[in-house]
């Protein structure tokens, strides 16, 4: 029965528009009860800063980047890797999610997301490559940010060597776009911000520079 309902999920988010309607349809019938579809059900009851999510709990917030995903899924390399790392890259939200003075924060979940996204496919028996590359770019999805504003966590060499540059853009696009009061202006915004850190990547690490042209 799991097995059937992981591979209902991979039908939605690899074919629908709106896969984020199949996923709160099942939510809503208990489908995501047991181990390890929990781990993302567990995102429902996990809060997120008001400021940088009007959206509200993680489970909204992946709900509208799946979307985003599948609407920019035709640029994907690799649109499997891709949609699966869309749906499972805020996985370690869950346990890392804390209140520290007054703030709602969740250091290292790209970490232990990366992780969980391991246990994650190991359960359902997917190939040693495909859970590295999934569980690469929830792994890496951080790294714009920190790249950009040039904290300590950025670390584009290793990160070249893991993931695509294109690929890990497109997801970052994603995850940007998926929060609430967007607008046309924030949306450009967000992509040149992705540009940016796609063109510092590309510098850093040797390779070809790739833009995201959406």
């Amino acid at each position: 029965m799991i097995k059937e309902i992981y591979n209902d999920i991979e039908k939605h988010i690899m074919e629908d528009d709106k896969p984020s309607l199949y996923m709160n349809h099942i939510f809503k019938e208990g489908k995501l009860d047991e181990y390890p579809l929990n781990m993302l059900k567990s995102l429902a009851y996990t809060p997120q800063d008001k400021k940088h999510h009007p959206e509200g709990d993680v489970w909204n917030h992946v709900m509208l980047v799946l979307d985003n995903g599948a609407k920019y899924r035709y640029m994907s390399e690799d649109k499997r890797v891709f949609m699966w790392s869309v749906l499972l890259h805020d996985l370690g939200k869950g346990p890392t999610t804390k209140e520290r003075k007054g703030r709602i924060t969740s250091y290292d979940h790209d970490r232990v997301g990366a992780k969980m996204t391991k246990e994650f496919l190991t359960y359902f028996h997917e190939d040693e490559d495909f859970i590295f590359k999934v569980s690469s770019m929830v792994r890496w999805h951080m790294q714009a940010l920190f790249v950009i504003n040039k904290l300590p966590f950025a670390n584009i060499k290793k990160m070249a060597e893991e993931v695509s540059l294109k690929e890990i853009g497109l997801l970052t696009l994603c995850d940007r776009l998926g929060r609430g009061e967007m607008d046309e202006k924030k949306i450009s915004e967000n992509i040149e911000s992705i540009n940016e850190f796609l063109r510092i990547a590309a510098k850093e690490s040797g390779l070809q520079v790739v833009e995201l042209k959406v």
